[in-house]
């Protein structure tokens, strides 16, 4: 057994490759997973079972096994290294707030409106000295990272959890979004009845269920449930699977000029409710300094001639 006198605390470097190799069970997976040499990564074990004083694998020849006392610690292992985790990320959300740095997140082709831009523009103007990154996220990505604090605001089109705030921007129509071969895509227009045996294209799961049910209409105005094709990350993924005639979606109509492709058609759905564009940001964040100083932005240039209210929700 590992001589646990004088023995050092664990680092949370330690603690980590731990956890990998308790899921692969294997040194060799486990140091290509992690770019290491096996010999360092066991080492690192080696002087993690010195510090905690129990042995936390077993292995012979051919097997790598957790020992009872490697499964119990286990638990309290990701439990630190998720902690340590969240205090990474409040640590770098209080070092922007105080360097005057404020992130702020994207999808699809929100960078590329007028909103957006009108928005930054006031917010140069009034803060000059706040430094603004713009990180273009995917599907997956924009609202996990706006729920985890990895960004502090994000231009995106709801419905959102409720534990982000909005401030709505603009309104535009949806349109469905088809291959140049499927035989509706000569019209101009159709109607939610003429898709229902339409394949839908869907989003994998870390994204909100409501968010993409919203975006498939699932269910039906008559209660019917979409049938789901291939999963797609973005809207690259999205428009080259819908060109191969995988699947269909409905975007913005803002798409129609942002996003033309070979082989996609977008038509007009005369019965499709409208989308929402918004300013999002996490309630409990609302009054920090840099997501403050976005929010006011977004007021005043809401507030400028040629642009009406929008309500703050």
């Amino acid at each position: 057994m590992p001589d646990f006198a004088g023995s050092a605390e664990p680092s949370i470097h330690q603690l980590r490759l731990f956890l990998v190799l308790g899921e692969e069970l294997h040194f060799g997976r486990t140091a290509a997973r992690l770019h290491m040499t096996q010999s360092a990564l066991s080492r690192q074990i080696r002087d993690l079972e010195r510090r905690v004083g129990v042995l936390l694998f077993s292995r012979d020849s051919r097997t790598v096994s957790l020992t009872d006392a490697g499964r119990a610690l286990a638990v309290e292992a990701r439990a630190t290294v998720e902690a340590m985790d969240r205090l990474r990320v409040r640590a770098d959300q209080w070092a922007r707030t105080l360097a005057g740095h404020v992130v702020i997140g994207t999808v699809g082709a929100e960078a590329a409106m007028p909103y957006t831009r009108a928005v930054l523009e006031h917010l140069r103007a009034r803060h000059p000295r706040i430094t603004v990154e713009i990180r273009s996220l995917n599907f997956s990505e924009h609202l996990a990272q706006l729920l985890s604090g990895d960004i502090d605001l994000a231009f995106l089109r709801p419905p959102v959890p409720e534990t982000i705030e909005l401030l709505e921007l603009a309104t535009e129509p949806r349109v469905a979004c088809l291959a140049a071969t499927d035989p509706l895509a000569d019209r101009t227009e159709v109607r939610l009845a003429d898709l229902a045996d339409r394949v839908f294209l869907d989003v994998p799961p870390e994204v909100p269920r409501l968010w993409w049910d919203f975006w498939a209409v699932d269910p039906r105005p008559d209660g019917t449930r979409v049938r789901y094709g291939p999963v797609v990350s973005d809207m690259e993924g999205l428009l080259l699977a819908v060109a191969r005639g995988e699947g269909m979606c409905f975007l913005p109509a803002a798409a129609r000029e942002l996003f033309p492709r070979p082989g996609v058609r977008y038509l007009d759905v005369v019965d499709l409710s409208p989308s929402v564009s918004a300013l999002g940001w996490p309630a409990q964040h609302r009054n920090r300094p840099g997501v403050r100083a976005v929010r006011e932005a977004a007021a005043a240039a809401m507030a400028a001639p040629g642009w009406g209210d929008a309500p703050s929700r």
